[in-house]
């Protein structure tokens, strides 16, 4: 029966993988293995038509890897903008992140386990990315880490499933920062809310595995607690900034508080045994350390007030609850000690430590021992800072403050040749106030022995005087004795972290405040105080009685009503490029009656066309494939129905498809350029398509299709009789065919014209520069092999390089627009000799309006080639193929008749000085595509 149930789910993959064109064929193919493991919501049961058949149980990893892959990799990059727009793209996230009614089924938990390895190891686009940001925020680690321990399985694959777990989970903010690159990133996939969340599930799953341990649980906690370590969720420092992740700034609040509520030591002695069983002595003290820069901060160090003693009492015993009791010969004794000798800590700190330490007397025995051994060290006297003397001179006193008056150890240290050799090296410091930390050590110690000892001289403020008398009244009593809670309590403000796994918010809440919000808004406007418009009163205007014009929006619910448009075929949402073309290439001619449905259809095409193409750029080979058809489709659209933003939206579908599949559609585009079906309007699209289509490849600004206005009559006349508003829509309609490239060109050509100046200016003398070539040797030193190379060493893996632009321009753009451009102009200069012997009336005109030689065209066509040949510059072909090629043709074009119209071979029936006006824009283009082709060359190798 489970065969039978994995064929079903095998044909149901097979299905997905195939073009779907009906929506609800999809949904009926989602439904059907949600519904047969218990994960179906209610409101998509309807579309369950055809359930799977079977009463066992499946294995839900081995079986839904497929379903995941093929959804996240076929289904979501084809349907997801369908499916959000219809409200079920909720159905095709319960295959990676099951809702919140799913959250406790054992089912929920296996789905979530695999989808993580199938995001991960999947291409990370934008679904893929969402989906990890989702669940991030609706699956913790505690969540994760009862699913992977639940089931009949061994104890070697339920280790392998966590370890499995832990690996994808802490490779999720990685991962998905280099996929976005320079995009915004989702918050919940930063690397400071992600693993502050991650210590929260953390912090939760040890106080739910504390209730029933076992060893199994400590040793998963604990591999996750290293995993912790390794990423820097546990800092050494106090000051720590919002980027940075903190175990212990994320959790310690809720510890503190599970602490006073444990009556049988549960959770505390987990914590214990989690810590000793750690396997590096470097994540003890690690973690150890960010617990003690964590700790609370007292108002003054040296403090003696019972609030201050009452602070350092609590934090001992969160020591002490999250470490144990301070031993010797326990596992941390050895880790805790280097942390407390080694690190940089204040007499706050040093208090805390002795305080714990004061729980056992053994360890404040072996603690004495080894600050003693560090105090007297040589090198510390000589060396050490004096912020480092005060915290080993405070520790070394407090530990003796501990010990009862004249007991036999202190009288052996007081007494031992190692303290009194260290007072006489104090003593002989040059430093005045390392000398008195000396001196009020052999005075406090000697005073604990039952000694008199008294060096004087301690009034005053010079010399750390003060903080010796403060550090001496401190030694007069014990923290210890002090009731913890005499002062006020702790209390650490609730930070975001800390919310609960799952924050429910009505929507009632949030009327309620929008509308107290909206009622003090309101009494605040009335309680104004005098305001001059109060005494101006309206005439009073009889009522009409025309009903109310609808609003825009009821305009719209009008035409979106289903009961209003009987009979109107809904045009669907293409899916597929396929579908795309099929709608901006309509075969035969349209029917009577049917010019709606047409112009519905370019209108849905032009409007979904660019999102689209862009989505299907690293999707399989499916934009390769139809990208010559869209091409041919888009730049042959008319706007027969006046649609709007019909120019813009083409424009923009035609750059898309440039910029994302540029070796097939910019070869495409090129040769429709030539073609003499195309108006000058279609020629200007395809001119504009390959520049920005070549400047986003490049990664160079592409500015807007806002147009400057042309400076003559026909653009100046609709000011005097319409609005402003049409004025200028009219003006952008008018000029948004060239004037983009015109204003990129005018950018560059200006670029280049300073640079040539400041080089001019800076010139050094010519017999320099002929020296220096003279005597300037070959570097020895070559170039380090490129990232292709080094992508191939072990252990790298591959990935499907970016295209730039300098990788495709001479093979794809340049050298074939300009070789297919001299085809072209013999082939017209060929048809025009063939007329010549006619009349005038029946010659063959290459200049013809309309024609690519036209001026209008031919100045468009060399300001898009001065373009592309700017953003080449990089490219390893420009100095031997491009620069040459370009100057060739713009030295031609700008000195030489390309037509017998234009040469004044034949009659010019135009205005006078019309010609010569548009000779003259061409040969200014020319001379702005030498100046960018001279400049580049003097740019890159000297001229």
């Amino acid at each position: 029966m489970e065969d039978d149930t994995f064929a079903q789910i095998k044909s149901i993959v097979d299905s997905l993988q195939s073009p779907i064109t009906d929506l609800q064929a999809l949904l009926s193919l989602l439904c059907r293995p949600l519904d047969y493991i218990g994960l179906l919501p209610p409101p998509w049961r309807r579309f369950n038509l055809n359930p799977l058949h079977g009463t066992q149980t499946i294995d839900i990893p081995r079986a839904f890897a497929p379903l995941q892959r093929v959804v996240i990799e076929r289904v979501l990059p084809t349907w997801s903008t369908v499916l959000a727009d219809e409200g079920h793209l909720l159905l095709a996230d319960q295959y990676f992140c099951p809702d919140a009614f799913s959250f406790a089924l054992p089912a929920a938990g296996e789905v979530v386990l695999s989808a993580y390895s199938i995001l991960l190891s999947s291409v990370l686009t934008e679904e893929p990315i969402r989906l990890l940001a989702k669940l991030s925020s609706q699956y913790p680690i505690d969540r994760l880490h009862t699913a992977a321990f639940i089931g009949n399985y061994s104890s070697a694959r339920t280790s392998l499933r966590w370890d499995d777990c832990l690996r994808n989970g802490f490779a999720v903010p990685v991962k998905a920062a280099n996929a976005v690159a320079m995009r915004d990133l989702p918050s919940e996939l930063e690397l400071a809310t992600y693993f502050n969340r991650l210590s929260i599930g953390t912090e939760r799953l040890v106080f739910s595995l504390s209730r029933s341990p076992w060893q199994g649980q400590v040793t998963s906690v604990t591999q996750l607690l290293v995993k912790l370590v390794n990423v820097g969720v546990f800092p050494s420092s106090s000051f720590l900034p919002p980027s940075q992740p903190s175990f212990f700034r994320s959790t310690l609040p809720t510890i503190r508080g599970r602490f006073r509520e444990d009556d049988d030591d549960r959770y505390s002695k987990f914590w214990t045994d989690i810590l000793n069983s750690l396997p590096s002595t470097v994540a003890q003290q690690t973690i150890f350390s960010s617990l003690c820069y964590s700790l609370a901060q007292l108002p003054s160090p040296l403090g003696v007030t019972a609030q201050d003693r009452g602070i350092v009492v609590q934090e001992s015993l969160l020591l002490h609850a999250i470490f144990g009791p301070l031993q010797p010969e326990s596992d941390a004794w050895n880790s805790v000690l280097g942390v407390i000798l080694t690190n940089d800590w204040n007499e706050g700190h040093a208090r805390i430590f002795v305080c714990w330490a004061a729980g056992a007397a053994r360890a404040l025995q072996a603690l004495l021992a080894c600050t003693l051994d560090g105090w007297s060290a040589s090198e510390h006297v000589k060396h050490s800072l004096l912020s480092r003397h005060h915290y080993v001179t405070s520790l070394l006193l407090l530990i003796v403050s501990y010990f009862p008056l004249q007991s036999e150890l202190v009288v052996s240290t007081a007494l031992s040749p190692r303290f009194v050799s260290a007072v006489g090296q104090y003593i002989s410091h040059l430093d005045n106030s390392v000398r008195r930390c000396g001196m009020l050590a052999a005075e406090v110690v000697a005073t604990h022995a039952g000694r008199n000892l008294d060096f004087g001289n301690w009034d005053g403020d010079e010399d750390e005087k003060p903080w010796a008398r403060d550090l001496r009244a401190l030694c007069s009593a014990r923290d210890i004795d002090f009731d913890p809670w005499a002062g006020a309590e702790l209390e650490s403000p609730k930070s975001e972290e800390s919310t609960p796994t799952e924050e429910i918010t009505t929507a009632g809440v949030l009327a309620d405040a929008e509308t107290s919000a909206s009622k003090q808004t309101k009494a605040s406007i009335r309680t104004t105080g005098y305001d001059s418009d109060d005494s101006l009163t309206g005439y009073a205007s009889p009522t009409s009685s025309r009903s109310a014009s609808p609003t825009p929006s009821e305009l719209e619910d009008l035409e979106k009503e289903p009961t209003l448009r009987v009979g109107v075929k809904k045009i669907p949402r293409p899916v597929y490029l396929a579908q795309l073309g099929e709608l901006v290439r309509s075969s035969g001619k349209v029917k009577s009656g049917e010019e709606n449905l047409e112009a519905d259809k370019i209108e849905m095409a032009l409007n979904v066309a660019e999102e689209l193409i862009r989505k299907k750029k690293d999707y399989g080979t499916e934009l390769e494939e139809n990208a010559a058809n869209l091409v041919y489709g888009f730049v042959s659209l008319n706007d027969s129905y006046e649609l709007e933003g019909f120019e813009t939206k083409r424009q923009r579908a035609v750059n898309a498809l440039v910029a994302c599949c540029p070796r097939v559609s910019a070869t495409c585009i090129i040769e429709e350029f030539f073609r003499n079906q195309y108006s000058t309007e279609q020629r200007f699209v395809i001119l504009n398509a390959l520049v920005f289509g070549a400047r986003e490849l490049a990664s160079l600004p592409v500015h807007s299709s806002t147009l400057q206005p042309l400076d003559n009559q026909r653009t100046a006349f609709p000011s005097k009789t319409l609005p402003p508003a049409l004025h200028q829509k009219y003006l952008a309609a008018g000029g948004q065919d060239g004037g983009a490239v015109q204003g990129l060109l005018e950018g560059v050509t200006r670029a280049a014209i300073d640079r040539g100046k400041e080089a001019t200016a800076e010139k050094v003398p010519e017999f320099v520069r002929d020296r220096q070539l003279r005597i300037q040797k070959a570097p020895k030193i070559t170039q380090a092999p490129p990232a292709e190379t080094r992508a191939l060493l072990p252990g790298r893996t591959l990935q499907s390089p970016r295209t730039t632009f300098t990788a495709v321009a001479a093979e794809y753009f340049i050298m074939p627009f300009i070789n297919r451009f001299w085809v072209f102009l013999r082939s017209e200069q060929t048809r025009e000799e063939r007329t010549v012997h006619r009349e005038a009336l029946h010659q063959y005109h290459g200049a013809g309006t309309g024609l690519i030689l036209n001026p209008v065209v031919l100045s468009q066509f060399m300001g898009s080639l001065a373009l592309l040949v700017h953003a080449a510059q990089n490219a390893s072909q420009w100095l031997s193929l491009i620069a040459p090629d370009a100057l060739e043709l713009a030295v031609t074009l700008g000195t030489r008749p390309i037509s017998r119209t234009i040469g004044g071979d034949a009659d010019w029936a135009g205005q006078p000085g019309e010609a010569r006006g548009k000779e003259a824009s061409v040969l200014t283009t020319a001379l702005e595509l030498s100046l960018i082709v001279l400049d580049g060359c003097l740019e890159l190798d000297g001229g």
